[in-house]
């Protein structure tokens, strides 16, 4: 099951696994076209040392469109990086060519021998000087002179298509004015130009602008600052740079004639490349032969539905959802089929048309569908109108408003609705909430009359429920505060599984004033209590601090443990909740947390069959938040500290402050980074959405130091430093001795084959792709024996960390400063 995860490929490269002709067809046997020497259909040139091919090749093999293009040879997937003839496919294969014309330059001839696309150049010295075309180990196609190929007069690599190769020119000609772009495909299997573009602002500035139709900008990298190597709205990058880790270098060249930018990839073994995405984001791509895909290292914008236009007119973009863009009641797909390949700008077309102030066909006028939770369209006009009636009538009126919205003030649209934004799953911090937008449909999109009554009918019926509710929670809150001052007292109802309502003055009792600390995190501190007069029922009761973020912790913990019971989970007992003061109860663990017993002077006491039975319980509990509750629960700060142990060293996973819920429906949320550096999955880091696989990184990292009793970074007396997990991971690709992964304390006492399945199940965990990593569910089964797995491949994070800066390491793999 493992294995089959590390092989799987995301949508957008299967969809890009081009079909290049091999075989039958003969092959070019070198890099060079030359006059006389063209490139038939079906053939292919090889750059010097393989890296890169040119030839023929079909996105669509149900269509006969066939291009010119560039792609990787050396990886498993055939990506292609730049195409020559984007906007005239040929459809007869075999009768097409390649080759160098009477003028010098480079043309494809269709099967009627006449041009589809040339290199164009006007200015050739003599058309007696020979000409070849050759592809080099860059992925740049150069035409050249063919005794000196140094002398080239065109070159692929001044002609972008949607991917930016390293050591390109990304830049402004100073002197005509026209700028370089990367213009992204049209759709998964269409080549063609799209709407989407990245270019150096053609005003002069030094920055890069992402655009719509060349007209609309939607985002912008600041401009270059010298002094600090970066793009001032991209402050990311103050750690890309190799001595940091990131694999690649900008700069910047402001010449007499010319501005551009390049950027060169320092470790030649690294595949990686900029590309304008279908969907309109620009990303960087590096390619993980383990996983056998492309692993995005960062993209912008950040937020899919920030890209202008993305939904076209009248579509509406939802973030984290696959697809992104969907049409609203009473609208479809204009076009089924681009929309299939991932190419929505087409947008929706009505089901049925506005009939503008004359009756339809059920002899009623246009009405209007309120659609809740939206950022609402670009566009707008205002209206003086007094109340949303007035709004609404004066929307009706026009023949050409098609939506308004009212909230306080009247603003309608005329025409398609553009950049319409469900909101509704997003959270306010994040750009949710949105307003409401009524969107004007022909009358027979609803139902008869009639069901205007039934929807009074439900709107008393509910608001009946809330009356109703409202009176149960009053009466609730009474009997509540009129409980014993003793609440603690109440250990008959902690023992019945209900969260018990304390008092201030309760904990404090309980707690002997605060008197006996426990231990301190992030949010507050815990002290150690008892809910009976013979301390026959010890607690531990959490004190959060802080006004904002405290009431949030409390919310978060109360919600979400206090919601589930299980073995391996900590079990709230109840809280309290006055002014500011904000409490939480639960049941004590005497043996405390994990890192204490791992790191701390105790550690050679917790055995190598405890470790295990440990690992198993933190996994069972994962388990159990992932995929047993009603809602989804990921955790978000797995880590020792956050681990507990009870008397017979049971683990119980704690502190759920950080803890975010998931609906079933949901496949990942879009929340703000939280967690502990050291095990911060990369998905947290680069600001996307998040799921459950969070929780399974931050678990291997947890796991790789249960076996080996040590923090997963330290620096050696050299100044390097010491990350075990790339060491285990290679001590399982190169069949190495895993005892010596073992802490030294309990070598003697480990079971090799527990040894061996935990650490495959911990490289497993941490790979860089989310979709790499097993459940865990898996992972239970895994450790208890009954799941063979096979040998992980090394996420790409770890080669990266092999000699990494001292900087780089504190952030990612939580080395304490010195």
């Amino acid at each position: 099951m493992v294995t089959s995860c590390g092989q799987i490929s995301s949508p957008v490269l299967v969809l890009l696994a081009f079909l290049f002709l091999h075989g039958a067809l003969s092959r070019a046997a070198n890099d060079t076209i030359a006059k006389g020497q063209p490139l038939y259909g079906g053939q292919s040139l090889v750059s010097k040392r393989g890296k890169f091919e040119l030839g023929f090749f079909q996105p669509d093999n149900s269509s006969q469109q066939w291009y010119v293009g560039i792609r990787y040879n050396q990886i498993s997937t055939s990506d292609i990086v730049w195409v020559a003839n984007r906007d005239a496919p040929i459809t007869d294969l075999e009768s097409s060519q390649l080759s160098i014309s009477r003028d010098g330059n480079m043309v494809l001839l269709d099967h009627r021998n006449s041009p589809i696309w040339s290199t164009n150049v006007t200015n050739m010295a003599s058309s007696a000087v020979p000409m070849v075309g050759v592809i080099l180990d860059t992925g740049n196609l150069v035409l050249a002179e063919a005794s000196n190929t140094s002398a080239v007069l065109w070159q692929s690599f001044d002609h972008f298509s949607d991917t930016w190769l390293p050591g390109g020119k990304l830049g402004r000609n100073k002197l005509t004015g026209e700028v370089d772009r990367l213009v992204a495909w049209r759709g998964y299997k269409d080549p063609s130009p799209s709407m989407f573009s990245l270019e150096l602002d053609p005003r002069g500035t030094s920055q890069y602008l992402l655009n719509w139709n060349s007209s609309e900008q939607y985002w912008t990298s600041g401009n270059w600052s010298t002094a600090d190597h970066i793009f001032t709205d991209v402050p990311e990058m103050t750690a890309a740079n190799p001595s940091h880790g990131f694999p690649y270098t900008f700069g910047y060249v402001d010449a007499g004639n010319e501005s551009y930018f390049t950027y060169h990839v320092e470790d030649d073994a690294v595949v990686a490349h900029f590309r304008m995405d279908v969907a309109g984001q620009v990303k960087f791509l590096m390619w993980v032969e383990g996983a056998g895909e492309w692993q995005q290292f960062w993209s912008q914008p950040k937020a899919q539905c920030d890209v202008y236009a993305l939904c076209g007119p009248s579509g509406v973009c939802t973030e984290n959802a696959l697809p992104f863009c969907s049409c609203p009641r009473g609208f479809r797909r204009r076009r089924p089929l681009e929309w299939a390949q991932g190419d929505y700008t087409s947008g929706c077309a009505r089901d049925t048309g506005l009939r503008c102030g004359a009756r339809d066909v059920n002899g009623g006028e246009d009405r209007f569908y309120a659609m809740a939770n939206v950022r609402l369209p670009i566009d707008a006009q205002s209206v003086v109108a007094a109340s949303a009636g007035d709004c609404e009538r004066a929307c009706i009126d026009s023949c050409f408003c098609t939506a308004y919205s009212y909230n306080g003030s009247c603003s309608v649209w005329h025409g398609d609705l553009i950049n319409l934004r469900d909101t509704s799953g997003i959270g306010t911090a994040t750009g949710g909430g949105g307003g409401t937008i009524s969107i004007r449909l022909a009358a027979s999109e609803f139902s008869s009359a009639g069901d205007r009554s039934r929807r009074l009918v439900v709107g008393l019926v509910v608001a009946g429920f809330v009356v109703a509710a409202t009176i149960i929670a009053v009466v609730s809150i009474v009997v509540i505060r009129r409980r014993s001052p003793r609440a603690c007292k109440a250990s008959r109802r902690v023992a019945e599984g209900s969260l018990v309502a304390f008092t201030y003055r309760d904990l404090q009792l309980a707690t002997k004033n605060f008197s006996e600390k426990l231990g301190a995190g992030a949010f507050g501190s815990v002290f150690k209590g008892s809910l009976t007069d013979d301390a026959a029922q010890p607690v531990a009761v959490k004190k959060l601090e802080g006004r904002l973020q405290g009431e949030k912790q409390f919310r978060a913990e109360v919600s979400t443990i206090g919601t589930v019971q299980h073995v391996n989970l900590i079990r709230l007992l109840g809280f309290c909740s006055e002014g500011t003061r904000r409490l939480l109860v639960y049941e004590h663990m005497p043996n405390g947390s994990l890192d204490r017993h791992l790191f701390g002077a105790t550690s050679s006491h917790l055995s190598w069959e405890a470790r295990y039975q440990v690992a198993l319980g933190i996994a069972r509990g994962l388990d159990y938040l992932h995929g047993k509750c009603r809602d989804c629960i990921i955790h978000c700060d797995i880590k020792p500290e956050n681990i507990l142990l009870d008397d017979a060293l049971a683990p119980k996973v704690a502190d759920f402050g950080l803890a975010k819920l998931m609906g079933r429906d949901s496949s990942r949320v879009l929340t703000t980074m939280r967690g502990t550096a050291g095990y911060l999955a990369p998905e947290w880091v680069a600001g996307t959405a998040v799921t459950a696989k969070a929780d399974v990184f931050s678990y291997g990292m947890v796991l790789f130091e249960v076996v080996s009793g040590r923090r997963n970074a330290r620096q050696r007396p050299d100044g390097t430093v010491d990350f075990f997990p790339s060491t285990a991971a290679s001590l399982l690709v190169g069949g190495g001795d895993l005892m010596g992964a073992v802490d030294g304390r309990i070598r003697g006492d480990a079971d090799m084959a527990e040894v061996e399945r935990a650490c495959k199940i911990a490289c497993w965990c941490v790979q860089d792709d989310e979709r790499a990593r097993p459940s865990m569910g898996t992972v239970v089964q895994v450790l208890e024996g009954l799941l063979e797995i096979s040998v992980p491949p090394i996420p790409t994070s770890f080669k990266m960390l092999a000699n990494p800066s001292k900087k780089y390491v504190e952030f990612f793999t939580c080395l304490p400063s010195t």
